[in-house]
Order: C-alpha cells, then structure tokens, then sequence
C-alpha cells in the first residue's frame, strides 16, 4: 500500500496506511478486551492479535519490511543502556512496590506455575504487546505525524488496556508507555522495551510468589 494512497469521504481526505494503521490496532485491542480466545491461552491469543496480525498486514498489504515497523537490532548500544538501566531501576522500584496489599493479591492470583513455564509464556505475551504498540503502531505513526506525537499516542492505548489493574500501576503507564516509546524510538527497535517489560513482568510474578526475595 502507497504510502500517499488517500480516500475521500464527504470532502474530508483519509490516507488509507494511517486509517487501517489506527483501526486494526483499536479493533485488535478491543477484540482482546471482550475476552475472545481462539487458543485458550491468552498470551497465544495475543500472539496472534498483536503480532501475527500486524505482520501479515506488514508483508502482505503494505509490502514492507517488518524493519521498518522495529523489527530489528536497531542501535543496540543505546538499546543496551536503556534496557539494564530500565531492568536496574524498576526491579529496586518494584521490590517494594510489589509488596503493597493490591500489587500482591493481583499478580499472585494470575501467577503462571513454574518458573520455566512463567517465563515462556511472558516472553511470548509480552513479544507481541510491545510489538503492537512499540513497533507497529509507534513506527506506523511516527511515518506521518513525527516522534514526538508517535510516542505519546501509542501510549493511550497502552494505557487504557491496563484498566483493571491496581490503581497505582494503571495511573502510571501513560508515562510508562511513553518512556517504553521513547525507548524504542532511539533504539530503532522494539525489542529493548520488549526485554525490560518481560523482566519486569517476570520479575514481578516472581517476587510474589516467592521465587525470589
């Protein structure tokens, strides 16, 4: 697909890579939301909605390099810094964090069994979550709007798929999701937000349930 192929509708002009770009990622989001499970398993689930989805619209529609969308190492030595930095920083802020009454009952309820078992599953997860938003969509809109608005509104999404969580931690991701962007951006890839998301998901699920600490 053209990057300059526009449609108009009542005088009003669409370019059609920025409108399916916006809709698939808020109709995949939403689908995800309704709790509907062709696996079963919600990170297989996922996989599907936030990976396997954007990349055949990635090769098959747009006809381009999953590349251009943050498939790849990147710059690894900024992507390097920001990931231990990341992982240092949050696993010191989550040691405490994670022992507030909320943070505990939520994550030790939906704790995967066996560490093993609980990384695999997170990794794959959490692969395609950050692919979504910080590749698709982040490098999806940088293409037209620029960095700066890119980082911020992929972050909404973000941000609203947290609801349900513990209020502290859904009120943050807004900043989160924009550092995680932030990330990506200067990275060129979505990988590095991908490895310090999963450490702090792993992490967390194992700190209550006591695999570590």
């Amino acid at each position: 697909m053209n990057k300059r192929t526009t449609i108009e509708i009542g005088g009003v002009e669409f370019n059609l890579k920025l409108t399916l770009i916006i809709v698939l990622s808020t109709l995949l989001a939403m689908i995800d939301s309704f709790g509907h499970s062709p696996t079963g398993i919600k990170a297989y689930d996922r996989f599907i909605y936030y990976f396997i989805i954007p990349m055949a619209v990635i090769l098959l529609l747009f006809r381009e390099k999953p590349a251009a969308f943050g498939l790849r190492i990147g710059n690894w030595r900024t992507g390097l810094l920001f990931t231990v930095a990341g992982c240092v920083g949050m696993a010191f802020i989550l040691w405490f964090l994670v022992r507030t009454q909320s943070m505990e009952s939520y994550y030790k309820a939906r704790a995967p069994e066996g560490t093993f078992y609980l990384l695999w599953i997170t990794a794959v997860e959490y692969w395609a979550w950050e692919f979504m938003w910080r590749g698709f969509l982040l490098f999806g809109l940088a293409s037209f709007l620029g960095a700066g608005p890119a980082i911020l509104l992929q972050a909404v999404p973000f941000a609203f798929m947290h609801l349900g969580k513990p209020e502290f931690e859904a009120l943050t991701t807004i900043f989160g999701g924009a550092a995680f962007g932030y990330v990506a951006w200067k990275s060129r890839s979505f990988l590095y937000p991908f490895f310090i998301h999963w450490f702090m998901v792993s992490f967390t699920y194992l700190l209550v349930i006591g695999r570590i600490g």
